[in-house]
């Protein structure tokens, strides 16, 4: 649909909806071109109703903090939603379920948890990203996924009907689950276990001293770009990654962490292309080597 007839359709949101919003700034990697609308929702009547009268009509993505993506320099020909505040909450429940809106981000949910004493969120501080980017790839670390403490997920699907799935329900794996591509997470419940906030406290330092020492932090990187190949090697990518591709690979301003060879870099002005090739060099440069498909983590955004 084009622009001008998009405007007329949603003008009840103009005051929450820029067009050809700028996406470079909006993740991690600093890539990126326009999108051609960006919605922010703030309350869950607003996405319900702009939903409904989307009806579907337009390829639509969702965007959490953008920790975790690398996004077209075309223009993005779709709509951009990000939940805003409202989405943004937390609250405890029995004293040992949290719940949190999908926007919130899983370190404060981590540190949320360390206050009111609840054990079991401590791998959460290490985990870039949203609580809903977290569902969507049952993400983890130090030997801790999502799923271990998921107890309910409430979402909506792309024409505004909402539902509240069990976490019973859900099949999860390594980085990946069963739920439908045609769902919104709005909120989520997590069961923890009651313990010393300052054990807590002091676990989640160690998590994090350990993965500072690991992992290249402050620099435009998206995290952990290849899946560990679990199925087919006990082996962890980037030790795949350091066998099979030279440690000064580079495509323009696209490369390979000098501290982590599963975290790529733009150095400064990397475009989608540089960095896609340097991905797709390293998928291909890893099975020549070893035999063994790598699956990208990170998610691609393209037209």
């Amino acid at each position: 649909m084009e622009v001008k007839h998009l405007k007329k359709l949603l003008k009840k949101f103009e005051k929450n909806i820029i067009y050809n919003a700028d996406f470079k700034k909006k993740n991690w990697f600093n890539i990126g071109g326009k999108v051609k609308v960006f919605f922010k929702a703030n309350e869950l009547k607003d996405l319900v109703e702009f939903l409904k009268i989307l009806d579907n009509k337009e390829k639509i993505f969702i965007i959490g903090a953008g920790s975790n993506i690398l996004i077209t320099d075309d223009i993005y020909d779709g709509v951009v939603i990000k939940l805003g505040k409202n989405f943004n909450r937390m609250s405890l429940l029995n004293k040992d379920i949290i719940i949190a809106g999908t926007a919130v981000l899983d370190k404060k949910v981590a540190n949320y948890a360390a206050d009111n004493g609840l054990s079991g969120f401590e791998f959460l501080g290490c985990i870039p990203g949203t609580i809903g980017g977290g569902i969507k790839m049952n993400a983890g670390c130090f030997g801790k996924e999502i799923k271990d403490i998921l107890v309910s997920i409430q979402a909506i699907d792309k024409i505004g009907n909402i539902l509240t799935i069990p976490a019973n329900k859900i099949n999860f794996e390594y980085r990946d689950n069963d739920l439908s591509e045609n769902l919104i997470f709005l909120s989520a419940s997590f069961r923890g276990r009651k313990k010393d906030s300052i054990k807590i406290k002091e676990e989640m330092l160690k998590l994090k001293m350990k993965k500072d020492y690991n992992q290249p932090s402050n620099i435009k990187t998206s995290g952990s770009t290849f899946k560990n190949p679990i199925k087919q090697t006990n082996k962890k990518v980037w030790e795949l990654i350091k066998k099979s591709v030279p440690s000064n690979i580079s495509f323009g301003d696209a490369c390979i962490s000098k501290k982590h060879s599963n975290f790529f870099v733009n150095k400064g002005n990397a475009s989608f292309n540089d960095m896609k090739k340097l991905i797709d060099f390293v998928a291909e440069s890893v099975f020549k080597n070893t035999g063994i498909s790598i699956e990208k983590e990170i998610k691609i955004v393209e037209n």
